[in-house]
């Protein structure tokens, strides 16, 4: 475990080395002759210079002291304390921003876009999440990520959510991803950024709605635990697909399960996944409704693409220049009478023939509503795949926690009786090594 995450600081600080090479600024600002001065910006400038790299070597840092203190060292009192770091840093100091889950925009647009250049701490803070995810499993959920230690904070009285109701909702961010997705490689806004229920305490400032909306969430979190991790962060889809990959991961006892059954209720998130020797299975039913999902998932993609489709046509009147070309018909073909909105008086004097506006707008609508159809069947798809998987009984002889959905908290290490006998183990032997040392001074 230590020699990969040496290996993943080294090839971090060489990206940081590589960056430094290429210059600061990719894009300076224009010199403006007239004495122009640039309007102060509405979010926090990225960090320039060395700022940077202190950034994502801090990010570097506390994923490796995430995964060292999680899965080696197994301390809950660690992981709590480096999580309250990670809210003062990333949170509060660095404003929310540069943030993993709003940077998933980023990366969509650096595919779909080639004029735009996607700065290399943002790229850092996109891949080296999933990339420890893949080794060590969703330790960046841990005590990495500010906005889950904000909800992890406030939880305090932790409901159990009905299973029923824990898959139907958890269907949500794979939705929410495939809308950022397509309105990012569209052009369109960064929704997940304008949305996040947290950044405006982040930042100290913002709308009303947004207050409040943050406000909803942490309410909800005292109660239900990471509600925004586990039912809408998109960013939680991607660390989920890649923690199934993970070479190490949370075990909850330190080396055999005693079958105690203590550790049922320790994990608030529902990642703790029970033993199924004992069940009886009817393979001969499991396998006629498995068939029967398999048959009909070309149906369900087809059916939830269509839906996506229509879906696309409405979240294209939220771009810019298509809003702009329906604006601008409408004064063209009004009755006159109207007063032109601001926004057909600035298209107005850019000298822009309105028909260039028009068939531009026209290749927009057709991308969204080709991109809809995929959102539509990939949410499809994934409803269908939820539906095989849970008709498919695998069998499970100890507790253990998923690794799909377990964010590697620490919490269920202290319900163990086997973690409790070697942590008096360990104590014993640090006594033991304290009373040699001492005898040896003297």
């Amino acid at each position: 475990m230590l020699k990969t995450l040496r290996a993943i600081l080294v090839v971090t600080v060489a990206c940081a080395a590589f960056e430094a090479a290429l210059g600061e600024e990719r894009f300076p600002p224009p010199e403006f002759t007239q004495g122009h001065t640039l309007p102060p910006t509405a979010q926090p400038a990225p960090r320039a210079g060395g700022w940077a790299y202190v950034d994502m070597a801090a990010l570097t840092v506390a994923l490796s002291l995430a995964a060292w203190l999680a899965l080696r060292k197994r301390s809950r009192r660690g992981v709590f304390l480096l999580m309250i770091g990670s809210l003062l840093y990333f949170g509060f100091w660095r404003r929310g921003c540069v943030c993993p889950i709003g940077a998933t925009q980023d990366f969509t647009l650096a595919i779909f876009d080639t004029a735009y250049v996607m700065p290399l701490v943002v790229l850092v803070f996109f891949l080296l999440p999933l990339a420890f995810a893949a080794v060590f499993g969703r330790v960046y959920c841990s005590s990495v990520c500010p906005l889950g230690a904000a909800q992890d904070l406030v939880l305090f009285r932790p409901l159990k959510v009905p299973e029923w109701l824990e898959h139907a909702l958890g269907l949500l961010p794979y939705v929410y991803l495939g809308t950022a997705v397509l309105m990012a490689a569209a052009g369109g806004a960064f929704i997940i950024c304008q949305y996040d229920p947290f950044v405006a305490f982040f930042r100290l400032s913002g709308s009303a709605n947004m207050l409040v909306f943050g406000a909803a969430f942490l309410v909800i979190s005292m109660f239900v635990g990471r509600a925004y991790c586990r039912f809408l962060c998109p960013y939680s889809v991607l660390l989920n697909l890649f923690a199934r990959l993970s070479r190490w991961r949370v075990t909850i006892t330190p080396d055999e399960c005693i079958q105690c059954r203590l550790c049922e209720d320790a994990c608030p998130f529902g990642a703790i996944r029970k033993p199924t020797a004992g069940q009886i299975v009817r393979r001969t039913e499991g396998k006629a409704r498995l068939a029967a999902l398999v048959v009909l998932l070309p149906v369900l993609v087809a059916g939830v693409g269509w839906l996506g489709h229509l879906a696309g046509t409405g979240l294209a009147l939220t771009n810019s220049t298509i809003r702009t070309a329906d604006l601008v018909w409408q004064d063209e073909h009004g009755d006159g009478q109207a007063e032109p909105v601001n926004e057909v008086i600035a298209f107005r004097k850019t000298g822009c023939p309105s028909e260039v506006l028009y068939a531009n707008a026209s290749v927009l609508r057709k991308e969204y509503e080709r991109g809809g159809w995929l959102v539509g069947g990939w949410v499809g798809l994934v409803v269908g795949l939820k539906l095989v998987s849970l008709s498919i009984r695998r069998r499970r002889v100890d507790y253990e926690a998923d690794r799909a959905a377990c964010v590697a908290c620490a919490r269920c290490y202290s319900s163990c009786p086997r973690e409790q006998v070697r942590l008096q183990g360990s104590a014993a032997e640090n006594g033991a090594a304290k009373s040699v040392t001492m005898e040896t001074q003297s």
